[in-house]
């Protein structure tokens, strides 16, 4: 497609250009569905009225009566997604010079997105899920679940993981595999990449799911998690890919990287036999993978009262903020984590 055509179909069909995009970025169907379907209902919500508005031409006051009209319609947490995709229709096409500005800037400085999106869910106190861990007998399976607790990350990102990016002052036994570079001097550390994108080819290795951070991020390792790595890296499968994935199949895929269904019915199947999981229960009632997100996130942030240095560890902010918190590594995130992170294992 030349730059020519591109522009044209932006011109005549904004949104319809936005979701080729993020088809090619390699969003799933099940994604570009949900975007079409609040982008749709947006640009009919602006042709309502005697004049109608143009998407590209929408103003924040626009965008605020639009969010204003789904309360009381639908929940706290709908209303909150609806506006993250808005925002990120706007800043994508602000970002390729098709808009000229992000008319979602203003509403999602004062709904704050990121860190209030889960909608109200069952709230389970650390030591009851201390508890729920302890239940975890297998070293795989325990290392997929702390790490995910303790980190925050999204399940794609820990599947996404190699061993370059786990730096471990005590290793113990694991294959010889250089860490990355931007871990040196940095022990006792996880790096999350913003990248790979589902389908990319990235350490020699073509992945099956996506990272969503807006920059790469280095998570401490406490001790805990440390001792579970260890455990687990002593018995980890040899694998034949390059990466050399950290987290591998143990089962029927026996060393090959695990993937995000994988570790949904690792999360699924502990949840179950622990009452925290039912067919039918939604997001409200059921722990999953992504729940471990939201109490990381709760109780961090409760504990630290350090917004900002719990929206860098889930990879939420944007460069400028991330040098601001990494300048000085050790007096800023880690000794606050270290500080504040809770105790999991008995």
């Amino acid at each position: 497609m030349s730059s020519e055509t591109a522009a044209t179909d932006a011109n005549e069909d904004p949104i319809e250009y936005f979701l080729d995009d993020i088809t090619y970025h390699g969003k799933s169907d099940r994604t570009r569905a949900f975007y079409e379907r609040v982008l749709r209902d947006f640009e009919a919500f602006l042709a309502e009225g005697g004049q109608p508005v143009p998407v590209r031409d929408a103003s924040h006051r626009d965008c605020m009566a639009y969010v204003h009209g789904l309360r009381g319609e639908k929940s706290e947490s709908t209303v909150a997604t609806y506006a993250s995709y808005l925002h990120r229709f706007y800043a994508y096409m602000t970002q390729v010079e098709t808009f000229d500005s992000n008319p979602m800037t203003l509403v999602m400085e004062e709904m704050d997105e990121s860190i209030n999106t889960d909608p109200t869910r069952r709230e389970i106190d650390v030591p009851a899920m201390r508890a729920f861990v302890a239940e975890v007998g297998h070293p795989l399976e325990r290392a997929v679940i702390v790490t995910l607790l303790k980190t925050g990350m999204r399940v794609g990102e820990l599947c996404n993981l190699d061993l370059r990016d786990l730096n471990l002052e005590r290793p113990g036994p694991r294959p010889d595999v250089p860490v990355r570079a931007s871990l040196d001097g940095r022990p006792d550390s996880l790096y999350v990449a913003a990248k790979p994108t589902r389908g990319a080819v990235v350490n020699g290795e073509e992945r099956s799911a996506s990272n969503k951070r807006k920059r790469d991020t280095t998570v401490p390792v406490d001790g805990e998690l440390s001792r579970v790595l260890r455990r687990w890296l002593a018995i980890r499968p040899d694998t034949r890919s390059d990466a050399r994935p950290l987290f591998v199949s143990t089962s029927g895929q026996w060393g090959q990287r695990l993937t995000p269904d994988m570790v949904h019915h690792v999360v699924e199947t502990h949840a179950r036999d622990h009452g925290w999981y039912r067919d039918g229960g939604g997001a409200e009632e059921n722990v999953t993978p992504h729940y471990f997100r939201h109490f990381f996130t709760t109780h961090l942030r409760d504990r630290t009262g350090e917004r900002g240095v719990v929206k860098y560890l889930r990879g939420d902010v944007a460069q400028d903020v991330i040098d601001t918190y990494t300048h000085d590594w050790g007096d800023r995130v880690r000794d606050v984590y270290e500080a504040n992170i809770y105790s999991l294992l008995a």
